[in-house]
């Protein structure tokens, strides 16, 4: 199967590129939308990702990560000490997944959110599209193309 690329936004004050940096690897918890989930889902190991700072000064994408696990139940979601906990969900039926990434690079030249809406050939990224999904999929020429902007 073809590699897949995504984008993966986290505040840089919760998790950021150099805490993933430091850590090499991290699982994603806590996604609690049903398309980030099942984009969540799709991945597999050896999927490129962007990393993305949002609710930062301005947004923008920061860094390259990779899927080293795929999908599996988010333990959060049964947890009722976790801010992300779901009654509904079941251990025999799960509601939320979550994968692990680990870090590959940062790119020397962040990529805010005004260049990629800058750019004609990203008009169509689910970043200006539709802005505030967690995760998203990624064509794989935007991929090398925001890849060239940020210096990587």
């Amino acid at each position: 199967m073809a590699k897949q690329h995504w984008l993966m936004k986290s505040e840089p004050d919760v998790y950021s590129i150099d805490d993933l940096e430091r850590d090499g690897s991290t699982f994603w918890d806590g996604v609690r939308n049903y398309r980030a989930r099942n984009n969540m889902r799709a991945m597999q190991v050896g999927d490129e990702i962007l990393f993305y700072h949002s609710s930062a000064d301005p947004p923008r994408i920061v860094g390259i990560a990779r899927v080293c696990r795929a999908a599996y139940p988010d333990p959060t979601q049964f947890d009722r000490r976790s801010k992300h906990y779901d009654e509904k969900s079941k251990k025999d039926d799960p509601r939320w997944s979550l994968v692990d990434i680990e870090f590959v690079s940062k790119l020397p030249n962040p990529v805010s959110l005004d260049d990629v809406k800058s750019e004609k050939a990203l008009a169509d990224m689910e970043l200006v599209r539709y802005g505030r999904l967690s995760v998203q999929s990624v064509k794989k020429e935007e991929f090398a193309h925001i890849k060239r902007m940020g210096g990587a």
